[in-house]
């Protein structure tokens, strides 16, 4: 990759030197253990930078390793704010002295001048130009009040309605976008859930040249560890690329190359890895558009991520990752549930210009649904819901692995009598949550169940349950009831996991208590 990575080396973390925190006193040494070239580099010196940027630029050109530069330099004032380090006791007057008679812009001055490659005259409206410019920009940004104090100008106060601008596309994207649900189509192909990801995965590689997929062995094993990007190496060489152990490295390379107009889907081999890249994910590639106003930047970028809750990979490979991504409203989050619904909100992730996860769960990889055999190109809008059941008893929400064991209580529970409306969120983003869809349901049921696979404090139920009944609270005859799994980290166990989590008696329990509730 031709890059340079440059170092700004000013000695200092806020208080903690460089000596207490680091084994090396080269920093630039570190570069040989990635096989790049390290360059020291003055850092006070304009003309020694110069030159080693332009070295290292050649370098580049001429098909060289990536090259960093360690620039050493100094930070004057402490960490923050115009104080001077050295009132904080973590370094002392003298040192600041030397370094301040380092200072490149005046020494820069006086080494032109004595090169006779700068006049005093010029020199002076030099510094005249930089003072007129700062204070131009100053008196831009400042008025004085009646009181005679400095305060920002009014005209440039962000006005309260305009706080939520640029935390996410306005939606443009999908102007030209018509929107099909899977029964409204001809399907006619059987095939499964995962073979469905690496389809239409294939299909973005081969119609849009910046689509590239990465992650941990996305292009070894025949396909990744679970063939969900089965053939897509061969068929696109250079595109799908196998990563370190490193998810804070890749998902941060990915939001660069987002930003850049790249559109990258990223795989998280399991949900937990999510933890360790979590300033590149949800401090960064969740928050970066609204930091920038909306205005020239996008965040085009697709998270796969696999659940793993049921195969007794314990509390560290069986995270369900939506409520901890839905505290961040930068990213969407989906969760189809059969390869048709996998095809459409695929497709809609990719054409949006915000990052979206896609929810995946491992039971759901080798169950079989039918797809149209020569369309792979339709789109599920993201925030809507379907209906898994219909029924005027009770309101049931679900999504993920719950799905199926919801369709499962409802069938057997018609047969009690008891009708449910059930619902598979689909969108699992808490500013899309298809409300519409929940309080037309709500109308006639006036009873509300949310089950949920994760465990109590890692589920968004009570969330949707609260938005719920602020919306729809003359609509409801009773509280909204929750099942969750236990609140515990997943066992290794598979009995103890299995019973850690709801299954089709908890749910069928959970919904004749509300029913009952109802009645009295």
């Amino acid at each position: 990759i031709p890059i340079i990575y440059l170092l700004e080396n000013n000695h200092y973390a806020v208080a903690t030197s460089l000596e207490e925190s680091a084994s090396v006193a080269e920093l630039s040494v570190r570069a040989s253990s990635y096989g790049m070239p390290g360059r020291i580099v003055d850092g006070n010196d304009p003309l020694a930078m110069k030159i080693a940027v332009e070295q290292a630029a050649e370098s580049l050109r001429q098909g060289g390793k990536p090259v960093f530069i360690e620039a050493k330099t100094y930070r004057d004032f402490h960490h923050a704010g115009d104080i001077p380090g050295s009132a904080f006791g973590y370094r002392t007057k003298q040192e600041e002295a030397d370094w301040k008679a380092r200072n490149p812009i005046a020494n820069l001055s006086k080494r032109l001048r004595k090169m006779s490659l700068l006049t005093n005259s010029q020199d002076d409206q030099l510094q005249e130009s930089v003072e007129r410019i700062i204070q131009d920009a100053v008196n831009f940004c400042i008025e004085t009040s009646k009181e005679g104090k400095k305060v920002i100008r009014s005209s440039l106060i962000p006005q309260p309605e305009t706080i939520t601008d640029g935390l996410r596309s306005d939606g443009g994207e999908f102007d030209e976008i018509e929107f099909v649900e899977p029964e409204n189509l001809s399907c006619d192909k059987k095939i499964k859930y995962v073979e469905a990801i690496a389809a239409v995965t294939g299909r973005w590689l081969e119609k849009d040249p910046n689509v590239f997929v990465l992650g941990e062995e996305v292009g070894h094993m025949k396909g990744g560890p679970y063939l969900a990007t089965k053939g897509l190496s061969k068929r696109f060489p250079g595109r799908v690329l196998d990563t370190p152990i490193s998810e804070a490295g890749f998902t941060g390379l990915a939001g660069g190359a987002a930003m850049s107009g790249l559109r990258p889907v990223v795989e998280i081999m399991f949900p937990d890895f999510a933890l360790v890249a979590a300033d590149q994910i949800f401090n960064q590639i969740g928050k970066l558009r609204h930091m920038y106003g909306g205005k020239n930047i996008d965040m085009p970028l697709v998270m796969r991520t696999r659940i793993a809750a049921g195969c007794g990979y314990g509390g560290q490979h069986s995270m369900v990752p939506v409520a901890l991504f839905a505290l961040f409203p930068g990213w969407r989050i989906v969760a189809p549930t059969t390869p048709a619904d996998y095809i459409g909100l695929f497709n809609s992730a990719m054409q949006s210009k915000d990052p979206v996860l896609i929810v995946e769960h491992h039971e759901f990889y080798l169950t079989e649904g039918l797809i149209p055999a020569e369309n792979l190109d339709y789109f599920i809008e993201i925030g809507k819901a379907k209906k898994i059941s219909i029924g005027d008893d009770v309101t049931v929400l679900t999504h993920c692995r719950s799905v199926p064991l919801v369709a499962q209580a409802a069938e057997q529970l018609a047969a009690e009598g008891i009708g449910v409306d059930a619902i598979d969120l689909r969108t699992l983003s808490l500013p899309d949550i298809d409300y519409e869809m929940i309080g037309k349901s709500l109308e006639k049921t006036l009873n509300m169940v949310i089950v949920e696979q994760s465990p109590q404090s890692n589920s968004i139920g009570a969330r949707i349950g609260y938005e719920s009944q602020r919306r729809f609270f003359d609509s409801l005859d009773g509280p909204i009831l929750t099942v969750t799994g236990a609140d515990i980290p997943s066992p290794v166990s598979k009995w103890a996991e299995s019973a850690a989590t709801p299954n089709i008696e908890t749910i069928k329990d959970a919904i004749r208590k509300s029913v009952a509730k109802r009645e009295i």
